[in-house]
């Protein structure tokens, strides 16, 4: 197995932590250049509807930093080979979504470009950081490439999006879709972290302005977002419910002495799942042991569905989908003995088209074959706790660190000669989060010139207290060329 896809703490004095991720999505593009690899994360606009569609709040909320818990420590490391330019130095520049300057302040400005890519791995959510950057058609992100892709099953990661801006579940700006992923040769194929970095083309982001009470039929056919409710009713109202076996149920303390037939007078109906055996031998109509409904299909996470042991049926279906099947017959009770009443409501997510990333929150410009020794921001979303358990960040806010980039160390286990650190408290978590160089507050935009790969902790107090990132140089420029000049379709088209 690739144990650089395990991304371990590794020993530098202390410890070195990389967050990544295990993954399956579609299959790759064909090659046009030797130096890069281009794969396809989705391929249609209707696709792309589907996918932004269920990152609802709750689940955006319920995702996680992908990290390992295993610690190694041992002998310092040595310093990497300083990281030189292959050729003149370059800058483009960076597009502004305003063309005025927010102004002074006390305290720093805080980039709208910047934000967090979230995807799933074996239908777990997880996330990194990333960053809008200058493109053609203003669909354009940066990031880590282990953030996008897995080197362990060679496969992008699932249903990729970036939320610019992103704080607390919110997603003010949109959804923008993972199209294409670009990434250097050398890390898609020989997993070498000195080319740790990734460029992805998104399309046009996408809101969820509302969501929409349907029937079940509706909701079985919704190919985007949707969830499911439970909505407390009247004793009478659910009488009326059961009466034609709707999606009702009753929760409250039963014993099999209370159980009676469905004429007894006020009985209640108490929904009893049951195998798939069962409710297929069951009678249609009213009765103890009879069928109460339709089959209820629930879409899980394949932790959720690794550690059921209920009676309802599993299946994984050619999409990667893990889902249970529950099976319900009816059970009559005296009345009195269920203290709540429920039904059972389903909803699907409504959105709009919210245009090219760029227009709404601006791109960060590129630098590449700069010089050592110039100051940068690095940007990001750490969240992990300092080896000794002190917990500093939540995840769910960005922050910033500042300071001179140096040759950073060599990491063997992950082919690192050449990355480019800074001095920075940040914790695993902030992986893929940009290093701007030049970055004027008034205006939150600046130049990329890396993205955070790895976090470390050089003196072995268990405190981090360095990043380091890939050097940019013209084969990243090469890498970028490409993506920033490439369209991904409009939305519905």
């Amino acid at each position: 197995m690739n144990t650089r896809a395990k991304r371990l703490v590794l020993p530098l004095g202390g410890a070195i932590v990389a967050s990544t991720v295990i993954g399956a999505s579609l299959s790759s593009t064909a090659e046009a250049a030797p130096d890069r690899k281009t794969r396809t994360l989705a391929s249609s606009s209707a696709d792309a509807k589907a996918i932004a569609g269920s990152w609802t709040a709750s689940k955006l909320k319920s995702a996680k930093s992908y990290l390992e818990d295993s610690t190694q420590y041992g002998k310092k490391l040595s310093t990497a080979k300083k990281a030189s330019p292959d050729g003149k130095a370059g800058l483009i520049a960076p597009t502004n979504r305003n063309s005025r300057s927010v102004g002074k302040s006390k305290n720093l400005n805080l980039p709208t470009t910047v934000g967090k890519v979230f995807f799933e791995v074996d239908g777990k959510p997880y996330w990194c950081s990333g960053s809008s950057i200058q493109s053609k058609y203003r669909n354009l992100v940066a990031t880590a490439g282990h953030c996008v892709y897995d080197t362990d099953k060679n496969k992008p990661v699932s249903n990729f999006v970036f939320i610019p801006a992103y704080h607390q579940g919110k997603a003010n700006y949109g959804i923008y879709v993972g199209a294409k992923v670009h990434l250097p040769y050398d890390f898609d194929v020989f997993e070498d972290y000195d080319k740790d970095y990734a460029f992805v083309n998104v399309y046009n982001g996408i809101k969820q302005t509302s969501l929409k009470e349907v029937s079940k039929s509706e909701y079985d056919k919704w190919k985007g977002g949707k969830e499911t409710k439970r909505q407390e009713i009247t004793r009478e109202e659910y009488r009326k419910c059961v009466l034609n076996l709707g999606s009702c149920f009753a929760e409250g303390k039963n014993t099999p002495d209370d159980k009676v037939g469905p004429d007894y007078p006020g009985a209640v109906l108490k929904k009893e799942e049951v195998k798939e055996e069962v409710y297929r031998k069951a009678k249609v109509g009213k009765g103890n042991g009879n069928k109460y409904g339709e089959p209820f299909v629930e879409h899980v996470t394949k932790s959720e569905y690794d550690a059921y042991k209920g009676p309802g049926t599993k299946k994984v279906d050619k999409s990667g989908n893990y889902t249970i099947t529950h099976f319900y017959v009816q059970g009559w009770y005296k009345p009195g003995t269920a203290r709540k009443f429920y039904r059972e409501t389903f909803w699907i997510v409504i959105t709009k088209d919210a245009g090219r990333l760029g227009d709404n929150v601006g791109g960060q410009g590129f630098a590449w074959n700069q010089k050592l020794g110039k100051k940068v921001f690095a940007f990001g979303y750490p969240t992990s706790a300092h080896a000794d358990g002190d917990k500093v960040y939540s995840g769910e806010t960005m922050k910033w660190c500042y300071n001179k980039t140096y040759p950073g160390p060599a990491v063997p286990k992950y082919k690192v000669e050449e990355h480019v650190a800074i001095k920075c408290a940040f914790t695993p978590g902030a992986s893929g989060g940009p290093l701007i160089w030049q970055y004027k507050s008034a205006k939150r935009v600046g130049y990329i010139n890396g993205v955070v790969s790895l976090t470390l902790d050089t003196d072995g107090n268990k405190r981090y207290d360095r990043i380091s990132s890939p050097y940019f140089d013209g084969e990243t420029k090469s890498i970028y060329n490409y993506a920033a000049n490439l369209w991904t379709g409009k939305l519905g088209s």
